[in-house]
């Protein structure tokens, strides 16, 4: 496989989201933990140059506190030396996304999320992006929407297609303009997946979807 086939897309994690093997000195200033995170993601890689670095979560529920900045434009410096091709967040709210692009030097062009149905599918995020340019990556679109699977409308438009809810979800977060991230070392569920493209929902299905979590 060619250096060129995938697209790798790691991310710095501040200390409150890191398990007990950090890739970096916890008592560096934030700028230094983003160069050392960043080296080690190379290192494991076995590569010189990243498709887009990931800031993963800010340090605060609402606005963006000093650190954040701090590591952003450590990211943009990646970027300027053209280590990075590209800069992204994950678990970014709208206001804190806003607040981030206008602000930030090199903006952001991937927002990867959780993706709720209780919450909307994100869809004022995803409107955010789309006026963008940004790219809005969804995860967690089966694991965090457990008790949308059954939900009798989810059941009919699976029946209806012959597909599971499974990937009438991930029709769905494609119809919607995301890219859906899923992850598995089952052979047979990395077949349903790539089957999603196999079919399209309706747009009346797919508005019925949008507005489960207020139905």
């Amino acid at each position: 496989m060619a250096r060129e086939d995938p697209f790798l897309l790691p991310k710095f994690t501040f200390r409150a989201g890191q398990g007990h093997r950090l890739p970096y000195d916890p008592g560096a200033p934030t700028h230094r933990q983003v160069e050392q995170s960043f080296a080690s993601s190379l290192e494991h890689l076995g590569t010189g140059i990243i498709d887009s670095y990931l800031l993963h979560g800010p340090t605060q529920r609402s606005g963006l506190a000093a650190a954040d900045w701090e590591a952003w434009r450590a990211m943009e410096a990646l970027h300027d030396e053209g280590r990075v091709r590209l800069l992204g967040v994950s678990n970014f709210t709208l206001e804190q996304l806003q607040r981030l692009c206008e602000q930030a030097r090199v903006p952001p062009r991937f927002v990867q999320n959780r993706c709720y149905a209780s919450r909307g599918w994100d869809r004022a995020i995803r409107q955010f992006c789309g006026a963008r340019g940004m790219v809005y990556q969804g995860f967690s679109l089966l694991t965090a929407n457990r008790d949308v699977l059954p939900h009798p409308e989810m059941v009919r438009i699976a029946r209806r297609h012959g597909r599971s809810a499974a990937q009438v979800v991930f029709g769905f977060a494609l119809d919607a303009g995301m890219v859906p991230l899923t992850g598995t070392t089952d052979a047979c569920h990395m077949r349903e997946d790539l089957e999603v493209f196999a079919f399209r929902l309706e747009p009346e299905e797919a508005e019925r979807i949008e507005r489960l979590a207020v139905t």
